[in-house]
């Protein structure tokens, strides 16, 4: 099936200016991709700096960025930006915008930083990341593009989690499915993945939104990992576990009781595939009764891992069709991407 680019589904409807900075500030989204040409054009009909203020008061000087700030270097390029199109403008002196400056140049830089997706609900999903896309022999402390998007899907198909024990491979930093928790009102979710250090950063980044993790499986086997919704707590009932694709058996999967299963971004090397693939006919064919309903998005990166991904779920006798995707962008990253989510049927 053709991957579709992100960018030809529907826009979200025209937001102020200042909230398309804060959307895509928070998120870290690159600084050119930031709408400046916008930013200009609204300078040269103002009589004022008034346009600049709102913006650094809803990105830099924002709650959610005192808090949980970006990196200091994002946050120093995009305020050379900013201040940039402020001289341009030859509008009146703003010391805020200098002010934000100085603290942000005298800030200590860091490996790791934080960024914020806003909920259409007006809420928020933060996550801590590194700044590197490669740390500690792992990808997994990133966010990438096939997360965002299912978790755009996620907040249009919230009836497919709805009340039901959510199994997600390969959780990386955890966005996807702390949307979903925070939107969907699944009953569990269980966050796995490998890397020992994904699995400490995944904790932090659950109780970091406000959620309590029930029990940390840190290997599968020793304590029943679905037994843990047992438990009374607010909100869904949420563990963290490691899970070894080469190593993990059908009894291990079936602990999870998973109604739906979901994963992002988690077919870019051909080495994985086959182990993968191995992993998803078990859980087809671990349930007692019904399987899970499984869901796959992937960015097509290499045509060929992709379709060798495909031509493996069809040797183990695995079935898909292409689901649509998200049709509104709640969430900010490049719309051109190809971007496509798989449901696997036996």
């Amino acid at each position: 099936a053709e991957l579709q680019p992100a960018e030809a589904e529907e826009e979200a409807p025209a937001e102020r200016l200042e909230l398309r900075f804060q959307r895509a500030f928070l998120a870290g989204r690159r600084v050119a991709h930031l709408p400046w040409e916008d930013l200009e054009q609204t300078l040269v009909n103002s009589k004022d700096a008034s346009p600049l203020l709102a913006i650094l008061q809803e990105t830099i000087l924002h709650p959610l960025c005192i808090k949980y700030p970006p990196s200091v270097k994002y946050r120093r390029h995009f305020l050379s930006e900013l201040i940039k199109k402020h001289e341009v403008a030859a509008a009146e002196p703003l010391d805020e915008l200098y002010e934000a400056l100085g603290d942000v140049l005298s800030a200590e830089a860091s490996t790791r930083c934080y960024k914020s997706y806003i909920l259409p609900s007006g809420g928020a999903v933060t996550v801590q990341e590194n700044v590197a896309i490669i740390s500690q022999g792992t990808t997994g402390l990133v966010t990438w593009d096939a997360g965002l998007y299912l978790a755009e899907w996620a907040l249009e198909n919230p009836l497919v989690f709805t009340n039901r024990r959510i199994l997600e491979l390969g959780s990386g930093t955890g966005l996807t499915g702390i949307t979903i928790c925070k939107a969907c009102g699944p009953r569990a979710y269980a966050f796995t993945d490998h890397h020992q250090r994904v699995l400490e950063g995944l904790s932090e980044n659950i109780h970091l939104n406000g959620f309590f993790v029930l029990s940390e499986c840190h290997r599968l086997g020793g304590e029943s990992c679905g037994d843990a919704e047992l438990a009374e707590s607010q909100g869904p009932s949420i563990i963290t576990a490691e899970l070894d694709w080469n190593s993990v058996t059908e009894q291990q999967l079936a602990e999870f009781q998973a109604d739906v299963v979901i994963a992002a971004d988690v077919v870019f090397d051909p080495d994985l595939t086959q182990t993968l693939v191995a992993v998803l006919q078990k859980l087809l064919t671990s349930a007692d009764d019904s399987p899970p309903e499984i869901y796959i998005a992937s960015t097509c990166r290499n045509p060929d891992t992709y379709s060798h991904f495909q031509r493996a779920l069809e040797h183990a006798g695995i079935r898909w069709t292409v689901v649509p995707g998200p049709r509104k962008n709640f969430f900010p990253y490049d719309r051109n991407t190809k971007i496509s989510i798989l449901k696997l049927l036996l």
